[in-house]
């Protein structure tokens, strides 16, 4: 586990008392409406839970140092139903918005830092009641975000497509963008030639 995780776990798992307890979801809504979410890799639920995540990138041998051949892995590490964040940013710079069937996706970046991304599922009504959010510290921003019967589908700035599954964004996939214009990857150089 990396060292930041473990002392973000820490501090999220002071905060957990009991499955029973009473979940946060008057907390998060509030948050919500004030465009602002805990700090860290997480997804927060409309009722309150969250679940603590760490993005795993992984190379093939013999292509440790070319980002396309890279696969991500975003995995559920946590599951809490009351907390206590260690800190609040802001997610309320959206790139983009997409509305089907009265739902409506967000997606964009904190300005706490370039490297956070977010996407939300949202009502489409006056207050865009939140039905979850997923912040990564690692994706870079969202500036692209689609929205389906079972999907929210969103491209971030860093060659990736994240799909989460509307009912459980925390088994969401992530893919390479195709239409990502990838650097060549650097050439080794064989000193002995």
């Amino acid at each position: 586990m990396q060292p930041h995780l473990a002392l973000l776990l820490d501090g999220i798992i002071a905060g957990v008392r009991s499955p029973d307890a009473t979940p946060n979801a008057d907390l998060v809504h509030a948050r919500w409406r004030t465009r602002e979410a805990p700090h860290g890799d997480f997804i927060i639920f409309s009722d309150g839970s969250l679940s603590v995540m760490e993005l795993v990138r992984s190379s093939p041998a013999g292509r440790l140092h070319d980002m396309r051949a890279e696969t991500w892995q975003w995995w559920e590490v946590l599951r809490a139903t009351e907390w206590t964040p260690n800190d609040w940013m802001d997610v309320d710079t959206t790139l983009a918005s997409c509305v089907n069937a009265g739902s409506r996706a967000l997606a964009g970046e904190s300005s706490d830092h370039g490297s956070i991304g977010w996407v939300a599922l949202a009502q489409d009504d006056d207050h865009s009641t939140l039905e979850w959010i997923a912040v990564s510290c690692s994706s870079n921003p969202f500036t692209e975000v689609t929205l389906d019967a079972t999907t929210v589908t969103a491209t971030s700035t860093l060659g990736r497509i994240w799909t989460f599954p509307r009912n459980t964004p925390q088994q969401v996939k992530i893919t390479e963008d195709p239409a990502y214009p990838w650097a060549s990857p650097p050439q080794t150089i064989d000193p002995a030639s």
